[in-house]
């Protein structure tokens, strides 16, 4: 419920700019296709479920189970993590891994062509703060560390640092292979020191933290940089 206005954003999004299509998206390509392109309908379904969730929001707000105004503090609290995330990785990279910095920020900042529109790199961001961490927090992380336990019989701790650290090589990975980037040591360990950097805030803190913190972090780098 609390990521949904988020996910609203970038589903309708993503039919007025198509070019803002997120490589970790699995659903709206899928729903398109069933839709046989029917936007219309695709549209009436995502504000029904927005409707469904709005009503469900409604009824526990009643019963005590769900405080809205907490959505106010997830909010501050990532954008806490998204201010701080850059610095703190970069100094890692500089002072404990002793790569240059400097090689990451061009890609890791997605830069992107000047005739981008701010609307389109907010959609963007949007996109990549949902369905990214859906795809490699939530799902993998959890499938990962499931796995670890049943059928490796890890200990939970041993289980969960091969989760984030499996999970975050191919979210970096992802950005090369499935988005293109050129390849470069300096860009993939930026990368995959985000991904470990979500996966804390996601194993810690809940997937709304980790996804507004990635939103946020993407909209800093996109619209403000």
């Amino acid at each position: 419920m609390l990521i949904f206005p988020i996910y609203l954003v970038y589903e309708l999004g993503v039919l007025l700019i198509p070019e803002v299509y997120n490589g970790a998206d699995l659903l709206t390509a899928e729903l398109l296709s069933l839709l046989h392109g029917d936007r219309v309908t695709y549209i009436l379904i995502n504000l029904g479920l927005g409707l469904g969730l709005l009503l469900f929001t409604l009824l526990l707000r009643r019963r005590g189970h769900f405080e809205p105004r907490r959505f106010v503090s997830i909010l501050l609290e990532s954008l806490f993590y998204a201010v701080t995330m850059g610095s703190f990785i970069l100094f890692v990279m500089q002072r404990l891994l002793h790569i240059d910095p400097q090689l990451a920020v061009a890609a890791a900042a997605h830069r992107m062509p000047r005739d981008v529109n701010v609307i389109a790199r907010v959609i963007l961001s949007c996109g990549a703060g949902v369905h990214e961490e859906l795809l490699f927090r939530l799902m993998m992380i959890s499938a990962l560390t499931f796995l670890g336990a049943k059928l490796l019989k890890l200990r939970p701790f041993v289980g969960v640092i091969v989760a984030f650290v499996f999970s975050s090589l191919l979210f970096s990975a992802a950005h090369h292979v499935i988005g293109g980037e050129p390849w470069h040591v300096g860009v993939f360990t930026y990368r995959f020191l985000c991904g470990l950097f979500f996966a804390s805030i996601f194993y810690w803190r809940g997937l709304a933290v980790a996804v507004y913190s990635h939103a946020i972090y993407d909209i800093f780098v996109l619209v403000l940089s």
